[in-house]
């Protein structure tokens, strides 16, 4: 079994953190550089990850979060937040960077930049927003993988209510929304119910059709 599958194996969503022991920040570190990393449609990157690790902000959301105690257990929160709409401003910063870093452009890239532009800004801009949240997803999946390869535990959260978490944070006046949250920390000694048990996955036969 290689070492990913193990620490896959080894990761749980826990329920329980040790409040006195902290992620060393270069392992959120890390976990922060995969989440950047990851893909995304069209490589437009339509999130931020805010990270809050401030004791009194994160008191003020645990209680908008079904009062879910890894919130302020855990040493770091990290808060997945999504575009609120694709603008033609959002889009054209993306792809003029990559001609920056690049240092070239090129005819097929730029008429891909024009589809998205006569495409993307014209949507519903929840039909855009729901967009960009799968996308956020992808870096949610990307952060669990990585923090499992560190030995750090987290645990993926949809429970919060998101409107009261963009207004504690700010989010709105960024032009994002909230779509899900991962607190980082430490599995406690003891006081998990979950801990010990078994991981239990469908069999790869009842999971993964092959279309020779």
């Amino acid at each position: 079994m290689s070492e990913l599958i193990q620490k896959l194996e080894w990761r749980y969503a826990a329920k329980k953190f040790n409040p006195t022991k902290a992620v060393p920040q270069e392992k959120v570190d890390r976990i922060l550089e995969a989440t950047r990393l990851a893909a995304s449609s069209s490589g437009l990157q339509p999130y931020e990850v805010i990270v809050v690790t401030n004791p009194d902000v994160r008191a003020k959301i645990q209680p908008i979060a079904w009062n879910q105690a890894q919130i302020t257990d855990g040493s770091h929160l990290l808060v997945f937040a999504a575009w609120d709409n694709y603008t033609a401003e959002r889009i054209n910063m993306m792809f003029d960077l990559v001609n920056a870093q690049r240092g070239t452009t090129n005819e097929g890239w730029e008429n891909y930049r024009k589809m998205l532009l006569s495409t993307y800004p014209q949507r519903d801009a929840e039909v855009n927003f729901n967009h960009a949240a799968r996308q956020a997803y992808i870096g949610l999946g990307t952060a669990l993988i990585a923090a499992a390869e560190e030995q750090v535990d987290s645990t993926p959260m949809e429970g919060f209510d998101p409107q009261a978490l963009d207004e504690i944070l700010g989010l709105k006046a960024r032009g994002l929304r909230s779509v899900a949250i991962m607190p980082l920390g430490y599995r406690a000694d003891e006081g998990d119910w979950l801990v010990n048990l078994q991981k239990v996955r469908r069999a790869r036969e009842d999971f993964v059709t092959e279309v020779n």
